[in-house]
């Protein structure tokens, strides 16, 4: 399968030293078992409930900490690992969406990791992790119509060679590299902080792929440890 090299902006490691990642491409097959994403998680909401990992919340302040180092406000835009801990400690659960996001968002809650999911058929060369410009565009959803909007300069995303593909790190991903079950190539990337032992963060990429297969058991897949 072709390599796909995301690259991460050696400036980054100022404001987020000992960043790591799991890059994980995959080529898709056709699904065989729908219900794979729906139950894990199920399973994932009921370990956050119960308090699971311990090390959540070291690994989601220093992601906040992360955050404040480069103008984000924490509070009002977190991390998506944060944002879905945070609704499900609300609700109780989550309900389903798709197939494959429901499965990286288990992977999210379980491990209180920040989880990318792309459709990499849709992307303009390989995704890099930069400072932004703030002439970048990044298309978006504002009170349900389709907007583009532009990062701040100096803010912290990741972007192809058309343009913003998740803004603020990993808070809010774009609509054009929207990922679901369909797509015939995938990417995700897996973002972790010291806070989060390496040995949880490979078995949060596991996760993954163990599910990725139990789903399509035909796709192909790399995995990629990347870091600053």
């Amino acid at each position: 399968m072709p390599s796909l090299l995301p690259s991460i902006s050696p400036e980054l490691a100022r404001i987020a030293p000992g960043f790591r990642a799991l890059s994980i491409s995959v080529v898709s097959a056709p699904v065989c078992d729908v219900r794979v994403g729906e139950m894990a998680l199920h399973d994932a909401c009921q370990a956050v409930l119960n308090g699971q990992p311990q090390w959540a919340q070291d690994h989601l302040n220093a992601w906040g900490d992360v955050f404040k180092a480069f103008g984000a406000k924490p509070k009002r835009t977190p991390s998506s690992a944060e944002a879905l801990r945070k609704r499900v400690l609300r609700d109780g659960t989550m309900a389903a969406l798709d197939p494959v996001v429901d499965l990286y968002n288990a992977v999210s809650l379980r491990y209180a990791v920040p989880v990318g999911g792309e459709n990499i058929a849709a992307y303009s060369g390989s995704p890099r992790l930069v400072f932004a410009d703030g002439t970048e565009t990044f298309d978006t959803l504002k009170e349900g119509v389709a907007a583009i909007e532009s990062p701040e300069a100096g803010e912290v995303i990741w972007r192809d060679d058309t343009g913003v593909t998740c803004r603020r790190w990993n808070w809010r991903q774009g609509l054009r590299t929207r990922l679901s079950a369909s797509a015939p190539s995938m990417w995700f990337i897996l973002e972790s902080l010291p806070a989060m032992p390496i040995d949880e963060l490979h078995a949060a990429g596991k996760m993954l792929t163990d599910g990725l297969e139990k789903m399509m058991p035909d796709l192909r897949y790399e995995t990629t440890l990347l870091g600053l």
